[in-house]
């Protein structure tokens, strides 16, 4: 008998790294909250979506103009996009994975983010800046379940291979990347204090 495992699904995570990741992670939370206080377009953007917190998706497109900090962030991003793109083995055919765009996200206290995917992109991901007691992991759904129909449910220690959901607790300066059609959630957030990440897609070029 043999079993075997195709079409997987991958997650990839990592440190930011690089020489000062310690500062440029306070200096972008830090950057994340002024921004926010000075972005009427992105408030009156959440205020209009329900979305609990702020962020820059609706409102800002040039953060590494804007700001230092997001400059150097955008050129340590790229190594980690090519060590994914590597991974799963994409034939870019010369042509380079760009970043398209980055926004801010501060989910406040009871806030949340429903499952979405990302159209147009190849990668997406996240850089976690902070993420205080409580705060919501993120949640990923296997993209098989809209084609389960009536399959049982899985056991409740089934292996996280399969697993319909399965939940990833970042740490401050952990990257996560996946393939952009990967749909995945900010659940409900017990949290006393704002987490705060920066998110990113890269687009084939």
């Amino acid at each position: 008998m043999a079993i075997e495992t195709f079409f997987p699904t991958h997650l990839y995570r990592a440190r930011l790294g690089g020489a000062g990741e310690k500062q440029l992670l306070a200096s972008l939370a830090d950057s994340c909250r002024a921004i926010a206080v000075d972005d009427g377009a992105g408030q009156a953007w959440c205020a209009k979506n329900n979305y609990r917190g702020y962020t820059s998706y609706g409102s800002l497109t040039d953060l590494g103009w804007r700001d230092p900090a997001f400059a150097d962030l955008e050129k340590r991003l790229d190594p980690h996009i090519a060590e994914f793109a590597r991974a799963v083995e994409f034939d870019l055919g010369g042509r380079p994975l760009v970043l398209d765009n980055l926004w801010i996200n501060i989910v406040e206290p009871g806030g949340m983010h429903a499952a979405h995917v990302h159209p147009h992109s190849v990668i997406s991901g996240t850089l976690y800046l902070e993420l205080p007691p409580g705060a919501a992991p993120l949640k990923l759904e296997d993209p098989r379940l809209p084609m389960m129909m009536a399959a049982p449910p899985r056991k409740a220690r089934a292996r996280p291979e399969n697993r319909t959901f399965v939940t990833v607790t970042p740490t401050p300066g952990m990257v996560v990347l996946w393939e952009s059609w990967l749909r995945h959630e900010v659940p409900l957030s017990d949290a006393e204090a704002e987490r705060i990440s920066v998110s990113f897609n890269y687009r084939w070029g």
